[in-house]
């Protein structure tokens, strides 16, 4: 019996970015396994395998017309963690494809990243190391006159997916009362973990330290701009973890400038920062090259992951690990295609 082809084409990750060898070993097993990753699977490979094809691993267009050549696809795996506009979800429903993404792997290492930054801004760790170095530090009270306790602070978390939830999990311990605000749910499930929903205006005037962890989508692009950095109380904490797009860049850049709020980022309108960007210099802002979520573990998690839910897939069971592609909703999101590292 010919074994099904597994198309593996995955840039901008490569197999052992994402995958240990006994993963690997698991991956070969699926299938014949097909793979591409010094540039993306030229078209007439991809059309050449799709009649046998039955998982794909990757980014590859699928349109709805390569989908009726792919009469045995069960499943189209997406290891760059973003739904990208350039597969026939709709269609893939109607079929029984599965459309997924491991995406929730990051969601730990970033929000234990998240936490680390808010504490560095609460408490001044490191404008105090870079005074030490200087020679103007000041020891005991002198030297807390503008930090705060981040245990008991009342939190903004904007955007409650898998990283919200992530980080809200981990923020237990510190006591803090928590508001969230995300247009796409319903308030129970909110408050089932133990959050209270807000308007965007009462999450930003009543929060000490706020969290952005939304995903960027046709409607909320640059949707918190400097009348919403207006309403942050004078020294409140405002970090930027997911993507650029969702807030005006320049205005939040100009709040931290005046000293209005601290601000922490992880994201930029542009990757890699241009060397001469003003933000290398602006005072105010704690920078972060997109490397919370790029751990070791985390990449491995990606693939481990996706072959654990592809060995369920290929048994006729529903995938338990990754999120799925919803049709009503996957076409609003913008994502840009992320790096290899």
């Amino acid at each position: 019996m010919t074994r099904g082809v597994v198309l593996v084409d995955p840039l901008p990750r490569i197999v052992d970015l994402i995958m240990e060898p006994d993963v690997r070993n698991r991956l070969e097993r699926l299938g014949r396994v097909v793979i591409s990753e010094d540039r993306p699977m030229p078209a007439e490979q991809v059309e050449e395998l799709l009649p046998d094809t039955v998982l794909i691993f990757g980014q590859t267009d699928m349109p709805r017309e390569r989908l009726d050549r792919a009469r045995n696809l069960k499943a189209i795996i997406n290891v760059e963690s973003n739904f990208l506009p350039n597969v026939d979800y709709q269609t893939c429903v109607e079929r029984g494809i599965w459309v997924i993404t491991p995406a929730a792997a990051f969601a730990p290492p970033v929000a234990e990243a998240a936490l680390g930054m808010a504490l560095d801004l609460a408490r001044g760790i490191t404008q105090a190391d870079s005074e030490f170095r200087a020679g103007n530090e000041q020891y005991g009270l002198a030297g807390n006159k503008t930090t705060f306790r981040f245990a008991g602070a009342p939190i903004g978390i904007i955007g409650f997916g898998d990283l919200g939830r992530q980080f809200r999990d981990l923020i237990r311990p510190f006591k803090n009362f928590v508001r969230v605000f995300d247009p796409w749910l319903p308030a129970e499930v909110i408050t089932r973990a133990d959050c209270a929903p807000a308007t965007l205006e009462e999450l930003m005037s009543e929060s000490q330290v706020i969290f952005v962890f939304a995903s960027v989508t046709s409607d909320n692009q640059a949707f918190i701009g400097a009348r919403e950095f207006a309403l942050m109380k004078r020294g409140a904490a405002f970090l930027l973890m997911s993507r650029a797009a969702v807030v005006d860049f320049p205005a939040m850049v100009r709040a931290a400038e005046t000293g209005h709020i601290l601000v922490a980022t992880d994201v930029f309108p542009e990757e890699p920062v241009a060397s001469d960007d003003p933000i290398r210099s602006t005072p105010g802002i704690l920078l972060s090259a997109h490397r919370t979520g790029g751990t070791r573990d985390a990449f491995y998690a990606l693939g481990a992951m996706a072959v654990a839910d592809a060995e369920l897939i290929m048994k006729g069971l529903a995938p338990q690990l990754c999120r799925r592609a919803d049709p009503m909703t996957v076409g609003r999101f913008r994502s840009k295609p992320v790096s290899v590292s």
